[in-house]
């Protein structure tokens, strides 16, 4: 594909980094020393200018491309640079990066023929409304096609390694994934050991019983709510912890962010100053009391510190949000959730999006560490009746395929029937491979 990327921060660059590994990508911003870092690194066309002027675009003029992604921290210059592209260039699909909510309820990207929205704070904030409904879990993932969900959960509750078959789930969920001592990997005959961040894939009801066998750290409701920081992002978090039930703090060193927090929820939270340290807060305030704890300032390094004061205080759950995945290993290590930012989540979601039109649905998991490929065998498909064969697998990976609700290991060749669907979990050193066969059945 022609691929045109508006913005060259970090969303931008990560954007770059991947599409440009088999696409032809331009990307377009003011700043001169942002564009030659990517080209230093990168396959790509630089070029240089405002993305809000049209004469920026003029190298571009009677051009083709089959994607424009805007992904600048502005709202109005991303909504401009699609106007602007929209006139001068014949793009296929237009794809931006939205933070004011407002947009989503407005007719302005149907009259602007936006083909997808991305809503980053949106992103973070349903997740940890999705947290709400499974406390024990470090991270829930639904699909498409199917009621299967991919839940991770700490195993902190055995002494003693254990397996599926011990548990008597085996034909109802598998082991996808193991993150044990900072590695991760795709186990051949999964043991799940004390302190392992075990990645389970099957039936939620299934899930949820061997999660509370494993995790016995985290609550097994959750009524009270802290949340570290007062910005765009800690009030969304709130609004949405506050629409399900929650009693919610919300803490900020900066008093004027206090204030403005007060008045968008209403008084419906409760915001503190911590202008002089939070750590006496804890007792003062009773933060100890609640039952969880979402660090949501955009500070990766403080998030981490504010998890690890909440943990020394007793919160059995705390949760860090992350932009940064360098931080990743380190934060599971430390027992700490983490949650896609609004810059990774703008990222992945548009990632997903890019990919999301063809017949194979592609998600990563683990920080970006391992991907899922999903394929539906819909009716009419050329492929019902067809004979498949499992990928050829040594290790680093597993395949399935679900028929009638049950989730079967895929060993040796099968007929393909109506609704039938086949999902692979593979390391990213296999994830090619594993994506060929998928997109070549």
């Amino acid at each position: 594909m022609d691929i045109i990327i508006a913005g060259a921060g970090r969303v931008g660059f990560n954007l770059a980094r991947t599409l440009s590994i088999g696409h032809n990508v331009t990307v377009i911003d003011r700043n001169a020393e942002a564009l030659q870092r990517l080209q230093e690194s990168l396959d790509i066309l630089p070029l240089h200018g405002d993305i809000e002027d049209p004469l920026t675009y003029k190298k571009l003029i009677d051009k083709e491309a089959d994607l424009f992604i805007a992904v600048t921290d502005i709202d109005e210059a991303n909504l401009i640079s699609t106007m602007i592209a929209d006139d001068t260039i014949k793009v296929e699909r237009k794809f931006i990066r939205l933070r004011n909510s407002f947009f989503a309820k407005s007719s302005i990207r149907e009259k602007l023929g936006i083909d997808k929205a991305i809503f980053p704070i949106e992103l973070t904030s349903k997740t940890i409304e999705t947290l709400l409904e499974y406390p024990k879990a470090n991270n829930v993932k639904t699909f498409r096609y199917t009621d299967f969900k991919l839940i991770s959960v700490r195993a902190t509750a055995i002494t003693e390694p254990i397996t599926l078959e011990e548990q008597e789930l085996k034909k109802s969920l598998a082991i996808v994934g193991i993150e044990r001592d900072k590695r991760f990997f795709i186990p051949g005959e999964p043991v799940i050991e004390p302190g392992d961040l075990v990645y389970l894939f099957g039936k939620e009801s299934d899930i949820r019983t061997l999660c509370n066998t494993l995790e016995s750290e985290a609550p097994r409701s959750i009524s009270r709510c802290v949340i570290f920081g007062a910005g765009d992002l800690g009030i969304e978090i709130a609004k949405i912890l506050i629409d399900n039930g929650k009693e919610v703090k919300l803490v900020d060193k900066d008093i004027d962010r206090c204030e403005i927090a007060d008045e968008k929820l209403e008084g419906e939270a409760i915001a503190i100053s911590c202008k002089y340290g939070t750590s006496p807060l804890f007792e003062e305030e009773g933060l100890e009391n609640a039952d969880m704890m979402i660090a949501a300032t955009d500070n990766d390094e403080y998030n981490i510190i504010k998890c690890l004061e909440a943990r020394e205080h007793g919160i059995g759950k705390v949760i860090s949000i992350n932009n940064e995945m360098e931080y990743y290993n380190l934060m599971h290590s430390l027992g700490i959730v983490v949650v896609r930012g609004p810059k990774t989540s703008a990222y992945n979601a548009i990632l997903e999006s890019i990919y999301a039109g063809g017949v194979v649905m592609e998600r990563k998991f683990c920080g970006g560490k391992a991907t899922i490929f999903l394929r539906k065998i819909f009716p009419g498909s050329k492929l019902i009746g067809k004979r498949i064969k499992p990928p050829k697998i040594k290790a680093n990976a597993e395949a399935f395929f679900i028929r009638d609700n049950t989730l079967l290991p895929l060993k040796e060749p099968i007929e393909a029937q109506e609704d039938d669907i086949f999902v692979t979990f593979a390391e990213e050193s296999m994830a090619p491979s594993l994506k060929v066969w998928i997109y070549g059945l």
